[in-house]
């Protein structure tokens, strides 16, 4: 007797262009049986993503490995993971110990003492040093775990090497990195304050989604200062292999970053009229040597792919919703 099988589903061939849970089918009046047991897996990826700790000391090493050795490690005021999920203000905040580690990363990079942090905005982006120089650095880099560990681990040092050649030729070097545990945007303006940049570039884990728990978001700060608010900054978000891809969001953030620069503000005051052209890789200006690439090394292993995971765990019996993988 010939087996009975499923009629195709016309909608199903749409679902070899995106990642979004479409074209599912149904059982009665229900999902049927695998595709429900993908949305537990997809779900339990997600609450990982979001509980996973960063690694810092291994994204510095990683960095050091890349030539950038300025990297300062700091904790926000969230002294563990369920306060940071609850007290969304204390991510904001620099915790114990992490304005004297700001303070030596910026003596180390030459630029003197960072002073006190600005309360407002328009008391100035700048910190002073004790004789009322200038003590500030260009750009300043914050990675942040955010609320994705894994996009941070996976995806910030993949970004900084595209961007970092960009940034060079305009003239515009990463000065210093700062690694933040328990990070929301937000502390990119106190770390920024406290080295007296010209403008902070945050990279964090964004909120994970059901088919991206590892999506990376880079937040672009002009003038950064305690206060400041979301409406002054640039945002260039889902950055990951499966999402926009790391040359392509390294040139948006560098023309963004370029446009910052000329205007003195980001945020609404600053509108993304990038075009395809510009923001091809630019050309080493004749007084600039063009900057040696940067040596080859292998990208850190990335956390297993999520589609592989499915089908481990699909086979697996007693899966359930929120269920945590291994």
């Amino acid at each position: 007797m010939p087996t009975p099988t499923t009629p195709p589903d016309p909608w199903h061939a749409l679902r070899a262009h995106t990642a979004a849970r479409i074209a599912l089918g149904r059982a009665g009046s229900s999902l049927p049986t695998g595709e429900w047991l993908r949305f537990a897996v997809a779900h339990a990826l997600a609450r990982d993503a979001v509980h996973a700790p960063l690694d810092a000391e291994a994204l510095a090493d990683a960095l050091a490995r890349e030539g950038l050795h300025r990297v300062a490690l700091v904790h926000s005021a969230a002294g563990d993971r369920a306060t940071y999920l609850r007290r969304p203000d204390l991510g904001r905040c620099l915790g114990d110990g992490a304005e004297a580690a700001l303070s030596a990363l910026a003596r180390a990079n030459g630029k003197g003492d960072a002073a006190r942090l600005p309360a407002t905005p328009e008391q100035g982006s700048g910190a002073t040093s004790a004789d009322g120089a200038a003590a500030g650095i260009g750009v300043a880099v914050m990675i942040g775990d955010g609320l994705s560990a894994r996009a941070a681990q996976d995806h910030a040092l993949p970004l900084l090497l595209a961007l970092r050649p960009r940034l060079e030729t305009q003239g515009l070097p990463i000065d210093a990195v700062v690694i933040a545990r328990q990070a929301r945007v937000a502390l990119g303006d106190a770390v920024g304050a406290a080295l007296g940049a010209s403008a902070v570039l945050v990279l964090i884990g964004e909120r994970p989604g059901l088919s991206s728990p590892d999506s990376l978001g880079a937040y672009l700060t002009w003038a950064p200062a305690i206060g400041r608010s979301d409406a002054e900054r640039n945002c260039v978000s889902n950055i990951r292999p499966e999402g926009l891809p790391f040359d392509a969001a390294a040139a948006r953030i560098a023309w963004l970053m370029a446009a910052a620069r000329r205007l003195g503000a980001t945020g609404v005051a600053l509108k993304d009229e990038s075009t395809p052209a510009t923001l091809q890789a630019p050309a080493a200006p004749a007084a600039i040597a063009t900057p040696a690439a940067p040596a080859a090394i292998a990208t850190p292993a990335s956390a297993p792919d999520a589609q592989a995971q499915q089908k481990a765990l699909l086979g697996a019996a007693g899966a359930h919703p929120g269920q945590s993988t291994p």
